[in-house]
């Protein structure tokens, strides 16, 4: 375990020289900001906390945010340290496969994590200093927020280490790695859309719409966020989704877990496997 806290350290300390964690959390914050304050005329006429209205705008927002950082961040992870023939040389080192891609994964996790928790975070606590008084209740569903964003990075940040690991150049990882973002985040919920209005109710039943619902990280991510909180989903209009779906937080949970543990590990099965 050594070497992969040391190899979580180097991934660390280079998203801190490249300033990806400054950039990333200086995004965040202001996009959460920005949301918050332009949402806030609602707040005073129907009484709603602005971090509940950030939460609502940001978790439409952060399906497309999120996993393009974590794609941009991932896509070359593997890849691009062949084409520069360092992974040759670590590899030289006492040290395996797997403790390279483990090391190399939970360094990006936690690039993510730090920066989407400093983003989110500042900009909510700015909120409620503009607006006066620290609701607890308001921070619930806005640190839920938070920790599924993390999650549903951590699952394209798989997706786009089993990418790195099965191509050869790095073009043709940026180029698959974009086309499943766009998949997952845009094309396949507008394809559900098309098949439930074609459909009418007449094949689609709640348990197939649950596993479709299930089979999309992006939507796992937004009904966690936007159906786990009553105030939440009444305000975002979710909760008649909510009563269809049926779909409890700790399933949704382990759906989510599940999109990152499973394309991780036939990532790592595939560098494995990779000839250098």
């Amino acid at each position: 375990m050594n070497a992969v806290s040391t190899i979580i350290g180097k991934e660390i300390r280079d998203g801190l020289r490249n300033r990806w964690v400054l950039a990333t959390s200086v995004l965040l914050a202001a996009l959460a900001l920005a949301l918050g304050l332009l949402g806030s005329a609602p707040t005073g006429a129907v009484k709603v906390d602005p971090l509940t209205v950030t939460v609502v705008s940001l978790s439409s927002l952060s399906i497309f945010l999120v996993p393009l950082i974590a794609m941009l961040l991932a896509y070359d992870a593997i890849v691009g340290e062949v084409d520069r023939g360092t992974m040759a040389l670590l590899l030289s080192y006492p040290v395996s496969r797997w403790q390279v891609i483990m090391g190399k994964f939970i360094g990006h996790l936690a690039i993510l994590a730090i920066a989407t928790g400093a983003g989110y975070g500042s900009a909510g606590l700015a909120l409620q200093w503009v607006y006066g008084g620290m609701d607890a209740g308001a921070w619930r569903p806005f640190a839920m927020l938070i920790g599924a964003s993390v999650l549903l990075g951590a699952s394209f940040l798989a997706m786009g280490y089993l990418i790195s690991t099965l191509v050869r150049e790095r073009a043709t990882a940026a180029g698959i790695a974009l086309g499943v973002w766009l998949f997952f985040v845009v094309i396949y919920d507008m394809g559900l859309l098309g098949v439930l209005a074609a459909d009418q109710g007449r094949h689609v039943t709640p348990g197939l719409l649950n596993a479709l619902l299930l089979a999309n990280p992006s939507d796992v991510y937004r009904l966690l966020n936007l159906t786990g909180f009553e105030n939440i989903s009444m305000y975002s209009g979710m909760a008649g989704v909510s009563d269809q779906a049926r779909l409890p937080v700790p399933l949704l949970l382990a759906a989510q877990l599940l999109w990152i543990a499973v394309p991780f590990v036939l990532a790592a099965v595939c560098f494995r496997r990779k000839q250098l």
